[in-house]
């Protein structure tokens, strides 16, 4: 079974970093990269940043006969913006710890509830 992460438009920042942190655990990892051009690709994951940009190596086009031209290409960089959605391991996801770690960003509160507090 593969679980998909799906990346809105607007991702809120603090989302991106819940996002971050979980992408950095999975470094050396296979995934499948969809982009929003509809072109998919597969490789190993050798970095990610806070930007949610990602580097890919060993990597394979699931659709080769619609991109020959990425035939011969073995690395990438991704920027996250053009990221639609990120297939994963179901081996290498931990739901009930990511359920946590979500339940727990959203119980902060965010910077703007924060301004609205006045100290007197």
């Amino acid at each position: 079974m593969v679980r998909s992460l799906h990346f809105p438009s607007k991702t809120p920042s603090v989302s991106r970093f819940l996002f971050y942190s979980f992408f950095k655990t999975l470094v050396g990892q296979q995934v499948t990269v969809e982009l929003k051009n509809d072109l998919a690709i597969t490789g190993v994951l050798i970095s990610v940043d806070q930007f949610l940009n990602i580097k890919l190596d060993e990597i394979k086009v699931v659709d080769e006969a619609r991109y020959p031209h990425m035939i011969p290409v073995k690395n990438c960089f991704i920027r996250g913006s053009v990221v639609r959605y990120v297939q994963l391991p179901a081996q290498a996801v931990d739901t009930a710890l990511l359920q946590d770690a979500a339940r727990r960003e959203a119980q902060q509160p965010t910077t703007a509830q924060q301004g609205n507090v006045r100290v007197k």
